[in-house]
């Protein structure tokens, strides 16, 4: 079952100028910023009503980001993400109904997530991303 929004992934070109707009403007403190280099990407997380905002810089030409603001170069929603209980059950159980995955297992995400996305193709045209905390980085805290 899915448990609850947990982020919208928000693309933008220059995540210091973003973090300026969110935090001056909209008065939402950033709650951390991180890279995560098999993504590359670096991220930077807000919250409002218990939904987090990631917003998401590439760091290589040839990130999906990248590639995103090739074709979007304001920028805007890139993913919305959903808290489940176990992202390999629900990856399977998508595949089973004829979902076409990205992620056939998952992988490390930003915020100490484990994650998986489902193809837009097969989502309505919305790139989807299911995420859980990974018990390995809760395990070592």
């Amino acid at each position: 079952m899915l448990k609850k929004i947990d982020h919208l992934g928000i693309a933008v070109a220059n995540l210091t100028e973003a973090c300026k707009f969110y935090e001056e403007v909209l008065g939402l403190p950033c709650h951390g910023i991180q890279e995560v280099a098999d993504q590359k990407v670096r991220t930077a997380f807000f919250e409002l009503g218990g939904v987090h905002l990631e917003l998401l810089e590439p760091t290589s030409p040839d990130s999906p980001i990248a590639k995103f603001l090739e074709k979007n170069p304001a920028g805007g929603i890139h993913h919305v993400a959903y808290a489940v209980d176990d992202v390999q059950g629900k990856l399977d159980e998508f595949a089973g109904k004829g979902v076409r995955l990205i992620d056939q297992k998952p992988r490390p995400g930003a915020n100490n997530k484990l994650i998986g996305f489902l193809h837009p193709k097969s989502t309505l045209g919305v790139l989807t991303e299911l995420c859980m905390d990974d018990p390995a980085k809760k395990a070592s805290h």
